[in-house]
This record gives C-alpha cells, sequence and structure tokens, in this order.
C-alpha cells in the first residue's frame, strides 16, 4: 500500500515507522515546504498536520480521488461542510478524535455507563484529560467524543464547557431542570502522551474509567490500521466513517 502522509511531526514520524513495519511504503511525506502537494499514485492518505490545515487537505485528497484517514482534531464545526464534500464528489473519508483501539473501546464503555446511570439523579460526572504541552487544542478531541456519548446517553446532560482543573462537577441539571453541560478538565503538562478518564461522583462511592497512553504507537497503529480497512474496501467504499465502522458496530 503506498501511503501519502499529511503532517510530519511526532505523529508522522509514528505512522511512518508503523507502516513501513507493516509493509507499506510513505510515497509522499507533505509538511510545511510542500504544502498543498497531491496524493497523485497514493492507495491512502493519513492526515496528521494542523486544524487550521486539515479541511484543505481532505479536500485535496477527495478530489483527487484517493481515500483518507484524518487524525486532525480541532476541525470539527466544519464536518457538515466534509459530509456534504464526500457526499458530492463520492469520496471516501475516515475521522476519529482519536484512533488508539483501547480509546475506541473505552468509548464504548463509557456510552454503556452513560446509559446505565441516566435516571441515578445522585451522581454527577466529569471528564478529565491530560496532553503534553505541544497539543494545539484543549478540551482533546477525545474529551469531547466523551462528552458528546454521555450527551446522547444521559437526558441530564446536553453539550459541554471547558472548566476549571481544580473545579467540581455542578449538579446534573440547572436550577431550572434543564439538562447541564458536560464539564470537562483539561490540564497541558510535559511531554504526557495522553490520559482520560470519567467520573461520576455519588454521595456514597464513584465509578472512575480511565484511559492512559503508554506513547504514541497505539495511535500510530490505530491509523495504519484505519488506513488498510478503508484503501481495502476498493472502489466501492465510499463514504464518511469513523473507527466503528473499522471495529465492526457493537
Amino acid at each position: 500500500m503506498k501511503i501519502a502522509l499529511y503532517g510530519t511531526g511526532r505523529m508522522g514520524r509514528a505512522i511512518e515507522e508503523t507502516a513501513l513495519r507493516r509493509g507499506h511504503a510513505i510515497a509522499l511525506k507533505v509538511g510545511s515546504a510542500n504544502a498543498g502537494a497531491p496524493p497523485t499514485g497514493c492507495d491512502v492518505a493519513i492526515e496528521f498536520s494542523r486544524p487550521a490545515h486539515a479541511v484543505d487537505n481532505i479536500r485535496l485528497c477527495v478530489g483527487a480521488g484517493v481515500p483518507v484517514v484524518v487524525g486532525t482534531t480541532g476541525w470539527y464545526d466544519r464536518l457538515p461542510e466534509v459530509r456534504t464534500l464526500v457526499g458530492t464528489e463520492e469520496g471516501a473519508v475516515l475521522w476519529a478524535s482519536n484512533f488508539s483501539i483501547g480509546v475506541n473501546l473505552f468509548f464504548r464503555i463509557n456510552r454503556l455507563l452513560a446509559g446505565l446511570m441516566d435516571g441515578r439523579d445522585g451522581y454527577r460526572v466529569r471528564v478529565d484529560e491530560v496532553h503534553h504541552v505541544h497539543k494545539l487544542d484543549a478540551p482533546s478531541g477525545t474529551a469531547i467524543t466523551l462528552a458528546r456519548d454521555i450527551d446522547l446517553q444521559h437526558t441530564a446532560y446536553a453539550g459541554w464547557s471547558l472548566a476549571p482543573a481544580d473545579d467540581t462537577a455542578p449538579p446534573a441539571a440547572t436550577a431550572e431542570g434543564s439538562p447541564a453541560p458536560v464539564p470537562i478538565h483539561s490540564e497541558r503538562k510535559g511531554e504526557v502522551p495522553g490520559k482520560h478518564s470519567v467520573q461520576w461522583t455519588g454521595a456514597d462511592d464513584r465509578i472512575i474509567l480511565t484511559h492512559e497512553a503508554f506513547g504514541r504507537g497505539g495511535f500510530a497503529t490505530g491509523a495504519v490500521l484505519a488506513a488498510e480497512w478503508l484503501a481495502g474496501g476498493g472502489p466501492q467504499r465510499r463514504g464518511l466513517f469513523t473507527m466503528d465502522d473499522v471495529l465492526g458496530r457493537p
């Protein structure tokens, strides 16, 4: 498989190492010096650049008829635009806030627990995330996904809000009884690859779900597996996909 790699930072280098180890070739590497280079002759593209460049790179790949895996976060306000592009151009885009297999299983457990907690008025939720100081967006896309999934499964919550790291979770509903946003606490320190926790706290006990990455290897492996899945479906695999499609929807 010939891969076009958009983004030459730490994640880009980890993806390159993983792809080569799995027998693939990096046919094109795109950084600031050759921004806008099309993925001509490639089987698939992997996009891990910057939020400001992500949609332009997606558009470039879809226009060239090359399926693209997108790991950059911070551009999701333009997801409707990308959805329209994919439909109009009959493209193939697979996006995820996190490509780690462990994190995507963590997402499923989070959805299950949020559904079980719906109607348990004595519990409040908060999401905590810690990343390295080089991460540009806060909160992380992974934390937003966790909060979004709680929102979808629990009637007392709607949306999310960024809260100070030392703040406590607000009540599950406002004084008027309307849904409250899921509080997300973000911290940037050192070289932490990524740690996410979901806490449900009641008067008598607390449930904590935590995923901690030990390095970038899990993210890189998941991104390459996603590229193999997307390119391996042939011309008929067209549309907007997520890691749930790769892992098989529960």
